[in-house]
């Protein structure tokens, strides 16, 4: 990763976007995908020499408004919008960029409160700092449940465990691009972020449109060889004593087919875990 964060930002951004999707007509040969610089500086109502500078990382300090236009001129959501403003340093100042990894013991006390239910606690680069039995068994055909990315990218089990692979890896290299945002040194991200670039083509390609997610309440579509099929809603809660990091809970539906499955899963780790000891 370079240290213009903003610039390679609004590049990415800039090429996601088509003229028709803003209304502008395409006259010619274009040669870049998605808006020119022009076009962007336009509909921002911004001069295109400062925009250009704003890419190439020769202006850094562009004010909360006009960020505020190149977000509009970029169709970028409220995540991404935030975003724009982290890597500019327009956003309230985050006193709390480092954190720590340690999960108190009340918090792990809590987890195992839910014997039903899948429950860990996540870092802002994805780490997995805790689990609860439940959570252990869910993710067990994973050689090891240490990083949601690197299990997604890197393990084999990735591709058959997420059924909607695609969208699920998306949103993961989103929430690291958020983390880069919030704490663009971080030796754990660029730690991570070189490992699967070299690693993975398919994340590679995702890193590279600068797309950024913040916390989604989308349904879990998994398969566990164990149990089958299972669809999962989740709730994520920020925890207040350790900012940076997240409680994650997933359950089923009640009397579905899911719910049965996760109990079945339970009782299988269960008994191994027994078995084991």
């Amino acid at each position: 990763m370079t240290d213009n964060h903003l610039g390679e930002f609004l590049r990415a951004r800039r090429s996601a976007v088509q003229p028709q999707d803003v209304g502008m007509a395409s006259y010619g040969l274009r040669r870049v995908s998605g808006l020119r610089r022009e076009e962007v500086a336009v509909l921002a109502g911004v001069n295109a020499d400062y925009y250009t500078r704003l890419e190439q990382g020769r202006e850094r300090h562009p004010s909360a408004q006009v960020l505020d236009a190149l977000g509009h001129a970029l169709r970028l959501d409220a995540d991404a919008r935030a975003h724009l403003h982290q890597l500019a340093g327009t956003a309230p100042v985050n006193q709390f960029t480092h954190t720590t990894d340690r999960v108190s013991p009340a918090l792990r006390q809590l987890m195992d409160g839910y014997p039903g239910a899948p429950a860990f606690v996540i870092n802002r680069t994805l780490d997995v700092l805790a689990a609860n039995a439940m959570a252990e068994a869910l993710h067990s055909p994973f050689e090891r449940m240490d990083n949601l990315a690197r299990m997604a990218f890197l393990d084999p089990a990735g591709r058959q465990f997420y059924t909607r692979w695609g969208d699920t890896t998306a949103i993961l290299v989103g929430h690291l691009r958020q983390a880069s945002g919030l704490d663009p040194d971080s030796p754990r991200l660029h730690e991570l972020v070189r490992t699967l670039t070299e690693r993975s083509t398919d994340f590679t390609r995702l890193w590279k449109t600068h797309a950024v997610h913040g916390k989604t309440q989308n349904a879990k579509h998994l398969l566990h060889p164990d149990v089958g099929a299972l669809t999962l809603t989740y709730q994520s809660f920020d925890v207040r004593d350790a900012p940076g990091q997240q409680l994650i809970i997933y359950q089923a539906e009640s009397g579905s087919a899911s719910a049965q499955a996760l109990s079945l899963l339970g009782s299988i780790h269960a008994t191994s875990q027994r078995a084991a000891t």
